[in-house]
């Protein structure tokens, strides 16, 4: 079928014309009812517009103006269609179309995936270290304030420590004594800020720039000042490796990221799941594997008794762990305490307190 009827509108104005529609060799061509040529279309030119199912609506591709031919004869639009290039009423197209677009969205959210992975964490371990000691206390600082609302539900402030009442003061004297007494064995960039708070779990964590949380509880479960000592020697292993640091900047890239993917570019969780990573104690095997070596390392230096880290680990995280290894975010506590064991000098030791400032350190939260 090479003719048919139509109805045309030349976009200049709103008139419509009932055409005479001739399909030549090489263009569809347009005439009036007076048999004057009103257009001449090419094939590659035609695209079909939205219109009901009924009507084949023809314009020209890249054409300015809103000029459009309306076909209803559905066996001469099936012959229109099958000689334009860019019309494919099968559907065929959109699926592929569409097909593409999913590929491109499945790869995109794959590449993001491997980048959160592998890229991030690579490249905030790289960054870490060069911070400035200012940048990394800053940080520090950003990320504390998440963390003291994290670990004191009840904003009691300025109460959440310890070592403030006049009952307290010998006990943090006593815990200023082994911090020092590390601090100058660790010859560390940055001061050390060590906050002893009242929470009941057997715990401690280091924060960025610095800052070591030593929870009630662990002052409780231990026996020694040593083993005090020897957990917070293990978090200065963190604050020395910028493990804290890690988190942070690691936490901004995924908020980045996923940000793109899901639409938000705030980014402003990143403090707040940097601070959750630091609460959960989330660093790798090897982070923690390293900060055992270097608490170990500087227990032996700082003149203490480093078997006394092998045995509070032992008391906080059991003889041994549920489930397959290759789960597990720590090593496993019995190859722990044999790797800080077997690097115990044989020299002799001498205890980070006496028996009257380990008495003082264990009542200082009794305010």
């Amino acid at each position: 079928m090479t003719s048919g009827a139509g109805i045309y509108f030349d976009g200049m104005t709103s008139a419509r014309h009932d055409v005479a529609v001739v399909l030549s060799p090489d263009a569809l061509q347009i005439a009036g009812g007076d048999g004057r040529w009103l257009a001449a279309w090419t094939y590659d030119e035609l695209e079909e517009m939205a219109a009901p199912a009924n009507v084949l609506r023809l314009g020209r591709r890249g054409n300015a103006v809103l000029e459009r031919l309306e076909i209803f004869d559905a066996e001469f639009a099936a012959a229109v269609v099958a000689r334009a290039v860019n019309i494919d009423r099968t559907g065929t197209r959109q699926r592929r179309q569409r097909g593409s677009v999913i590929g491109w969205s499945v790869a995109a959210t794959a590449s993001l995936l491997l980048v959160a992975w592998f890229g991030v964490p690579a490249l905030a371990a790289r960054i870490a270290p060069l911070l400035p000691v200012a940048v990394d206390r800053k940080l520090g600082d950003a990320v504390d304030i998440q963390m003291r609302g994290m670990l004191d539900p009840r904003n009691s402030g300025t109460a959440f420590e310890c070592g403030s009442a006049d009952s307290e003061k010998a006990g943090r004297t006593a815990l200023d004594k082994i911090v020092r007494r590390l601090e100058a064995s660790a010859a560390l960039p940055e001061t050390l800020r060590t906050f002893v708070v009242r929470r009941t779990e057997a715990n401690a964590m280091a924060l960025p720039g610095g800052q070591v949380y030593v929870f009630r509880g662990l002052i409780d479960k231990a026996d020694t000042a040593d083993e005090v000592a020897g957990v917070i020697a293990h978090e200065i292993g963190h604050v020395a490796h910028r493990d804290g640091t890690k988190a942070v900047l690691q936490a901004g890239g995924l908020s980045f990221l996923f940000g793109m993917l899901l639409g938000d570019f705030v980014g402003g969780g990143a403090v707040v799941i940097a601070a959750k990573t630091v609460l959960q104690s989330s660093y790798s095997r090897e982070a923690e594997a390293a900060a055992d070596a270097y608490g170990a390392a500087l227990m032996n230096r700082a003149g203490g008794n480093v078997h006394a880290l092998a045995t509070m680990l032992g008391k906080i995280g059991g003889a041994t762990e549920p489930g397959m290894t290759i789960l597990l975010d720590h090593p496993e506590t019995k190859a722990r305490v044999a790797a800080i064991n077997s690097v115990a000098g044989a020299k002799s030791t001498t205890p980070f307190l006496d028996a009257k400032e380990w008495a003082a350190l264990k009542r200082i939260c009794a305010g």
